[in-house]
């Protein structure tokens, strides 16, 4: 029979063991799964038309074009020019330069010869890129080749294919400045916020395992053909995972800080701390699963995957925070705190760490139709804004932030020639009807030169079908261009017996622009039910849930009203994507309600022993210091999107960003706890705790000992 002492030795043991095994086991699952982060961008995806629907025109065109020739390629344009004319020596140094690279790796068989400007200024040349391998790196070979012209002659490589390069040199700094930038952001922060040299790096290395085994999962599914990944779903993966890991740690460290105030077993701390923080955390990241998943209503394929991509790194983020990090706390114990060591408070006093939210408690609770009233106003005239925020689609040369050689090339192109060629615009229609709509093509205002496609002299057919091919005057990548398309589709499709499709590179851009508004008339409403059913759920009220959803989406009105100002203004955007709006509202409705979700559930427990005024004075004061902190904390990390210079990015970035320092600051501090005191009982309808009288409430005692604040559910990460 085992002696106690023997007994004692064994549980002891298996208290560290149990954490080392855990440690051990995430180091093994990291170095399988950490490489994976930087092999994302070898499975990701650029190509518009890789993201639309199969029912999209420009899709269809794209199929049936295939059949008239090689789809493979996508043309890059080699502009070329020099104010004082164009000569036969820069004809020839191109021609030489560019000749040898036909039928090469990554090139066609066949170029276009060079074509002078009618001012004789400029030449252009057509290069096919093989949309195989990595068409980004065959374009940077190119642009090589033609970095060093004869004096007086400027080239560039313009063209989708150009655009493609540019994108891909964007989306190149995600897998090494992103990651350093968001990283050294959050460590800033912590340290400021934990006072210590130590936790800050605990908490990211978790973030980093979370993040390896998302990725991991990531590359695995899209391999394999599950769903498209795109750089810019992968941008936002990186932060999100960053964040919400960061998130849930404060959440966790804060409780495990404050038990350790309570007992001297570091075991028995982490133990209740995460018990204490399970719930709530699993709330969050269930709250923001289901919102992100709304994508998956989406038309546009590129929306549709962030969803899952999104959703697997809220589950990797989930599980780091709740495994690999109470199994360094439980090691450390109070070192991770090092060199501000939580002390074992003396037995009957409270030390609590709570004072600056307790007096915010109070003002809101001393005041609160003045509080929420003029707080009310203030976000109102924030979102009186909104409707000037323009998010109707830009031109693709609008994509990128500073200067990069496609959108060069491509003014340069429109000054010489019609600003289409290169990237014509393609219509697919029934031979017998072929001239009625040819001609209807060239009267369509914008359309420089139509001509059926055609195989030497001879118009080729395929399946009874013909290929029409518009030169447009405008820019195939800008927003009058698009407007072209319009057109033509408005006067060929009532054409009888003709069957007309209109597609090519600016359809692509239109029918992406068109659908991404679609997407976000639907996935908004959904979005909203979908919260606002998990509310009604944890809180078991329909009240409260519906003010914490109004007050949301008015912050996200706010957000979207301001930056409208900002946008339209000092910033000097010259718009937005309809897609901008949409992740933007996800995020910040999804994200922002999390928030809400963890003071009100304190506010709920609160209330049943105090009742609903104190219950808002004590869950305030006792979420205050950690949800702030977890705000900041996503805000900045949101805002490193930034670093990556495309519009896109930096204007989700802003939104984000923007939105959860409202939400967090003015919001859920003074806007919803004072509602939820003016209202009293009654948020709670219709459950019990609605019925029940603020004096009843309060009278009621705990059962068990006495706690300090130190010791609610969800503590404080500092004391402001």
């Amino acid at each position: 029979m085992a002696t106690p002492q023997r007994t004692a030795s064994s549980t002891s043991r298996l208290r560290w063991l149990i954490p080392a095994l855990g440690i051990l086991a995430w180091i093994v699952v990291g170095s399988f799964t950490g490489p994976f982060a930087g092999k994302l961008a070898s499975v990701s995806t650029n190509d518009n038309t890789a993201f639309l629907p199969a029912s999209a025109e420009s899709t269809r065109v794209n199929d049936e074009l295939a059949k008239f020739q090689d789809t493979s390629y996508i043309p890059a344009i080699v502009v070329a020019e020099r104010s004082s004319g164009f000569t036969d020596a820069d004809a020839t140094y191109l021609t030489d330069t560019i000749t040898p690279l036909a039928g090469t790796e990554g090139f066609g068989k066949a170029f276009s010869p060079a074509i002078r400007s009618a001012d004789g200024k400029a030449a252009e040349l057509i290069v096919p890129i093989s949309t195989a391998g990595e068409p980004a790196d065959t374009v940077e070979k190119l642009r090589d080749l033609l970095a060093n012209p004869p004096n007086g002659l400027s080239v560039y490589v313009t063209g989708p294919a150009g655009q493609v390069a540019d994108l891909g040199e964007a989306f190149a700094g995600i897998d090494g400045l992103l990651l350093l930038v968001a990283g050294a952001v959050v460590i800033v922060i912590l340290v400021i916020v934990y006072r210590s040299p130590i936790l800050p790096f605990v908490v990211i290395i978790s973030a980093v395992f979370a993040l390896g085994l998302a990725s991991g999962a990531i590359y695995f599914l899209t391999k394999q053909g599950v769903f498209e990944l795109n750089g810019q779903s992968q941008g936002i993966l990186f932060i999100l995972v960053f964040g919400a890991a960061t998130d849930y740690a404060l959440l966790l460290v804060s409780r495990f800080r404050e038990e350790l105030t309570q007992t001297a077993d570091k075991y028995q701390a982490i133990k209740v701390a995460w018990r204490a923080t399970i719930e709530p955390v699993a709330a969050s990241a269930g709250t923001v699963i289901l919102g992100v998943l709304c994508l998956l209503f989406s038309d546009l394929n590129s929306n549709r995957s962030l969803g899952p991509v999104a959703a697997i790194g809220i589950v990797a983020s989930f599980l780091a925070s709740m495994t690999f990090l109470p199994a360094v706390l439980a090691l450390l114990g109070r070192t991770a705190f090092w060199p501000v060591r939580p002390h074992l408070a003396e037995s009957g006093t409270e030390t609590s760490t709570h004072r600056f939210w307790h007096r915010i408690a109070e003002k809101v609770a001393a005041k609160p139709r003045a509080i929420w009233a003029s707080t009310l106003i203030v976000l109102l005239i924030g979102a009186a804004f909104a409707p000037m925020f323009r998010s109707d689609g830009i031109a693709q040369t609008d994509f990128f932030l500073g200067t990069v050689e496609s959108v060069e090339g491509a003014d340069v192109q429109a000054r010489h020639f019609d600003a289409g060629s290169g990237s014509p615009t393609w219509i697919i229609v029934d031979a017998p009807q072929a001239p009625t709509v040819l001609d209807a093509v060239k009267s369509v205002d914008g359309v420089a030169q139509a001509q059926v496609y055609t195989a030497g002299q001879t118009p080729v057919v395929r399946d009874n079908r013909v290929a029409i091919e518009a030169t447009l005057t405008d820019n195939a990548d800008s927003l009058a261009a698009q407007d072209t398309v319009v057109r033509i589709r408005e006067r060929v499709h009532p054409i009888d017996n003709a069957n007309a499709v209109v597609g090519g590179t600016t359809a692509t851009d239109l029918d992406t622009r068109t659908t991404a508004e679609h997407d976000r008339n639907l996935i908004i409403p959904i979005v909203l039910l979908v919260v606002l059913a998990v509310l009604i759920l944890l809180l078991r009220s329909i009240v409260a849930p519906v003010i914490l959803l109004g007050t949301t989406v008015l912050s996200f009105a706010t957000t979207l009203g301001v930056a409208a100002l900002l946008f339209n203004g000092p910033f000097g955007f010259p718009g937005a994507d309809p897609v901008v709006p949409l992740f933007a509202f996800v995020f910040l409705v999804a994200l922002g309600i999390d928030y809400n979700i963890f003071l009100m559930t304190r506010v709920r427990e609160e209330s049943k022993t105090h009742g609903t005024r104190q219950g808002v004075i004590r869950g305030l004061t006792a979420t205050g210091g950690v949800i702030t902190s977890a705000g900041v904390v996503l805000a900045a990390t949101f805002a490193s999107l930034a670093v990556i210079p495309l519009l896109f990015l930096a204007q989700v970035a802003f939104l984000v960003a923007f939105g959860v320092l409202i939400d967090t600051l003015i919001v859920r501090t003074l806007l919803v706890p004072a509602l939820s005191i003016d209202i009293g009982r009654r948020i709670w309808w219709p459950s019990a705790l609605s019925r029940k009288s603020e004096t009843a409430q309060g009278e009621t005692t705990r059962k068990g000992p006495p706690r300090s604040e130190n010791a609610l559910a969800i503590g404080d990460a500092s004391d402001a």
